[in-house]
């Protein structure tokens, strides 16, 4: 089952797509708030991350069957966004995080933006909108001010690897759910979503081994910045919330907007993320923090209202018929209809959605697409 029209990208269908882009990063921002309290009941990370993708892949199931000639249409493109924008970012991320700062590692991975960017301009050979490639700019300062890197700067190669790999993975979020709907077999938002979180969760069993968790702990009740809930409270909202509605807002936004926009407006995971902790779990902002959430904002306004709200211009000017005229390519189409990759969580996206990035506090605190 798919589209058989491309989802439009003019002003009505770029004010959706940025209402769902914003959706999308609230929504994986709030992962780690939900996460937290879940680790610190007993839970480890990598459980906690397996227990929100498989949730998630489960409470799809039905839509990924009603959804399955997906299957036969685009069986490489589900593959992709499944190992990359679910499974790769989370065993990257977490893999980085291993062995270097989680704030380091939480801004590397975020360095998607500008390597989609790179993608576009350099590999595609498109143009890049330049309020795009200032709002990626602007975002990544702000999310090193978020994140305080400087108080991680140490230097381990494999860490920093695993974390470029993280931030790749979240550039083919962006890119894979784009392409869904470009081509003549276009793919359902819902089915990517699905069948992503479907491979993903079966990448993340073979990586987490999940018959070893406590998962005991899902029928106690847990902390939650001096209050008491059951466990299950924060693990359905991070399954629901900050997993099925985020990654199905998410990959319809990325086709609204270009994913270069869509991946800038990601950013703001980093942020929401932060103030969440702050909110639910106590864990308070300093100075350099919120200058930087307001950078972040800066940089998302920047890269959207720099897309021309106009549709894609037509194949180009008419040329009365004759035989002198000589065929050429098709021109390039505006920069706000490229398929720009898009800008990385992550898991995602790809993500990154990460259940467990630390703020300011504790490195479990912060979360992305990775997670």
């Amino acid at each position: 089952m798919h589209s058989s029209q491309p989802h439009p990208r003019g002003a009505s269908g770029r004010s959706l797509g940025l209402t769902l882009a914003l959706v999308s990063a609230v929504a994986f921002g709030g992962s780690g708030a939900a996460a937290k309290p879940l680790i610190q009941a007993g839970l480890s990370p990598l459980h906690t991350v397996w227990l929100r993708v498989t949730g998630a892949a489960l409470v799809l199931l039905p839509l990924a069957w009603r959804h399955r000639s997906a299957v036969r249409q685009r069986p490489m493109l589900l593959l992709g966004f499944g190992l990359l924008a679910v499974g790769g970012v989370q065993a990257c991320y977490f893999a980085a995080i291993s062995r270097i700062p989680v704030g380091v590692a939480l801004l590397i991975e975020y360095l998607g933006p500008p390597l989609l960017l790179g993608y576009v301009r350099f590999v595609q050979r498109r143009p890049v909108n330049r309020s795009a490639a200032l709002g990626a700019g602007v975002a990544v300062t702000g999310l090193a001010c978020v994140v305080e890197v400087w108080h991680g700067l140490t230097f381990d190669a494999l860490g920093v690897l695993f974390a470029l790999g993280a931030a790749c993975c979240q550039v083919g979020y962006f890119v894979l759910a784009d392409a869904g709907s470009r081509g003549e077999r276009r793919v359902d938002p819902i089915a990517v979503s699905a069948y992503g979180l479907l491979i993903g969760a079966a990448v993340l069993t073979a990586v987490t081994r999940p018959w070893d968790a406590d998962w005991g702990v899902l029928g106690r009740d847990v902390v939650m910045n001096g209050h008491t809930l059951p466990a299950l409270v924060p693990a359905l909202w991070m399954i629901l919330v900050a997993t099925v509605l985020a990654y199905l807002t998410g990959v319809v936004a990325v086709r609204h907007l270009s994913p270069a926009v869509a991946g800038v407006v990601a950013n703001l995971e980093a942020v929401v993320a932060t103030v969440l902790a702050w909110v639910l779990l106590g864990e308070h902002l300093g100075p350099a923090q919120i200058t930087g959430g307001l950078l972040v904002l800066a940089g998302a306004f920047a890269a959207q209202i720099g897309t021309p709200s106009g549709s894609a211009p037509e194949a180009g000017p008419k040329v009365p018929p004759g035989p002198q005229v000589a065929p050429g390519p098709d021109p390039l189409p505006a920069p706000d209809m490229l398929p720009s990759p898009q800008v990385a969580p992550g898991g995602g996206r790809g993500e990154a959605s990460t259940p467990v990035v630390p703020l300011v506090s504790g490195p479990s605190s912060r979360t992305s697409r990775s997670g």
